[in-house]
């Protein structure tokens, strides 16, 4: 016996599968924190924007943290050799971005 069909026709069938992407869409920017998409996309979201900057300072700073303490566990010959410059300097790359990210805002 063959499987009901759940929409009559495929047009149904397709206007179902975009009504689901949508909701999974929504449920992904909620899990993360993002306020709603404006109604027109065209349309700009100043809310959207800063919660993004937002998200994107808060993982720079994250890794920032991670790499000073990276450095801070290592010995004071590996501080002082190539690996920790080139690692100071990283450090320092990242804290000129969050310093022109706090601009932004």
């Amino acid at each position: 016996m063959p499987t009901p069909r759940k929409h009559p026709t495929g047009a149904a069938r397709q206007a179902a599968y975009r009504a689901r992407q949508a909701a999974a869409r929504d449920r992904e920017r909620t899990a993360k924190g993002l306020p709603a998409a404006p109604p027109i996309p065209t349309m700009p979201s100043e809310a959207r924007w800063r919660a993004l900057i937002e998200q994107a300072r808060t993982a720079l700073e994250t890794a920032r943290n991670e790499m000073d303490w990276y450095v801070d566990e290592r010995t004071e010959a590996w501080q002082e050799g190539e690996r920790g410059e080139a690692m100071r300097e990283r450090i320092d790359a990242l804290d000129s971005v969050l310093s022109d990210i706090e601009e932004l805002e």
